[in-house]
């Protein structure tokens, strides 16, 4: 699995799709939070404070990552690649796996210089330091997580067809699904606690909840219950291959 994995990182680094990513996410970020005047830059807030950011990060991701993951195995469908990589004395898990791991840790990667944003933010404060510390570091986390559900989300997606192009629509559809179509739904719905149920199934109950500062047990099973459900959902499909 480890050989897989440096595999797959390899060919993010080793072509331009993993610097497009990191590359695109840093410019639109910088854009929105530092450049442009809009609600969401940090400049022109009231509050020392990342709020912004964890708010758009969510949405730029909502796009990019479904982009990254769209040639996981829907690339190695239309090439015939699978069926050889299948046959390799490595389980049909670590195989997905070793694409999710490569995800995350490119996902890790385009999120560590957003801490120089936290930096700039901590002195410009008045005084310096006012900003949340707890919440600036449990929103980090559950930015990191929100991605990571996103990752299995689009490698799900990429394992149902051979486009790389309705793989990537199928996974940000699914992915706004998750992320604000519960939330959506919840609005609309006068049925008792239907509500609240409908938006506890979507990511941005439990993400808006770790944004807060206080990471309960509850949201971060939810976060990997979700991830463990596509990864689970990608091996189904992928072990059919083989019949």
């Amino acid at each position: 699995m480890r050989a897989l994995y440096l595999k797959e990182i390899n060919s993010f680094l080793s072509s331009i799709i993993g610097y497009v990513f990191i590359i695109i996410y840093l410019i639109a970020s910088g854009l929105f939070h530092w450049i442009l005047s809009n609600n969401a830059n940090l400049l022109e807030g009231a509050e020392a404070d990342l709020i912004p950011f964890f708010n758009l990060s969510p949405v730029i991701f909502l796009i990019l990552i479904p982009a990254i993951t769209m040639r996981s195995i829907a690339e190695e469908r239309r090439t015939g690649t699978i069926e050889l990589l299948l046959t390799r004395p490595i389980s049909d898990l670590k195989i997905i796996l070793a694409k999710y791991f490569a995800g995350v840790t490119l996902l890790i990667i385009a999120i560590i210089p957003t801490i120089t944003y936290f930096i700039s933010m901590y002195y410009l404060g008045k005084p310096v330091g006012i900003i949340d510390l707890g919440a600036t570091f449990t929103s980090y986390i559950g930015l990191t997580l929100l991605g990571s559900v996103f990752i299995a989300i689009g490698i799900f997606a990429s394992s149902l067809t051979n486009s790389q192009i309705v793989a990537f629509i199928l996974a940000m559809f699914l992915c706004w699904i998750f992320y604000d179509g519960f939330n959506l739904l919840g609005n609309f719905s006068q049925i008792g606690e239907l509500d609240y149920i409908i938006q506890y199934i979507g990511i941005a109950f439990h993400y808006d909840s770790i944004k807060k500062g206080v990471i309960e047990i509850s949201d971060l099973l939810y976060f990997l219950s979700v991830i463990v459900l596509f990864i689970s959902a990608a091996l189904v499909v992928v072990r059919t291959f083989k019949k």
